[in-house]
């Protein structure tokens, strides 16, 4: 039986003794989307700085005229190629990155997709595209057939060039620290220190490579 009238407002709801009715205050808090309520760190605000800059810079690569979004497609294609490749120089987590498996399977749907939408809509364009401009008439043929050939080719190249880099650098890094138990301790300092470098060497071909990866990916799309 209610004793007073303003009883329902008092703090009874609880679970161990723990008060649960204060909880109320937070669950607007909790409805807010975050980004208005939370300053962004350092490294989300570095983070929106360099896909920014991307942005700006695929673009160009594309055409002011002919970007709807598209840039959005690459800085995502770029994104998830620079964590795949910082991911691989953790130890014992498995690079996916340096699998033509992987590679191919992002390198091929671009390429394909490109194709098919550039001899659809813009047949003539892309036949032109087979003959450079100022080709010799008697050139004409070889030229056509170099052109197919290294169009062919352009996903092989993507992919290959990423699984290649990665490859390296870490065959590179796992030869180094198999020679470490057999050294002796004089020589362990020096060993230590070059794989620190090649690390950093590493880290720098990660982002280099989905950038190369992505920019290429941006050129190849431009052409259509």
């Amino acid at each position: 039986m209610m004793m007073s009238l303003f009883s329902v407002f008092d703090p009874s709801t609880n679970i161990l003794n723990i008060s649960l009715n204060w909880l109320s205050t937070f669950l607007g808090i909790m409805m807010i989307p975050v980004v208005f309520w939370l300053l962004p760190s350092r490294f989300n605000i570095m983070w929106y700085n360099i896909l920014m800059t991307l942005h700006k810079e695929f673009k160009l690569l594309i055409g002011l005229n002919k970007n709807l979004g598209a840039t959005l497609m690459f800085i995502s294609l770029f994104s998830f190629i620079l964590f795949n490749n910082f991911l691989g120089l953790f130890p014992y987590i498995f690079t996916s990155s340096s699998h033509l498996s992987m590679t191919l399977t992002l390198a091929l749907p671009l390429w394909l997709s490109f194709m098919i939408y550039g001899w659809i809509n813009h047949t003539q364009h892309m036949f032109a595209h087979l003959v450079p401009q100022g080709t010799p008439p008697v050139l004409m043929p070889f030229m056509v057939c170099i052109e197919t050939i290294s169009n062919m080719i352009r996903p092989g190249t993507l992919a290959v060039r990423l699984a290649a880099n990665m490859i390296a650098g870490h065959l590179l890094l796992t030869l180094l620290g198999n020679t470490g138990p057999s050294l002796p301790l004089s020589v362990t300092s020096l060993l230590i220190t070059t794989q620190i470098a090649l690390l950093t060497l590493e880290a720098a071909v990660a982002m280099i490579q989905a950038y190369v990866f992505s920019v290429l990916s941006t050129l190849y799309a431009s052409e259509i």
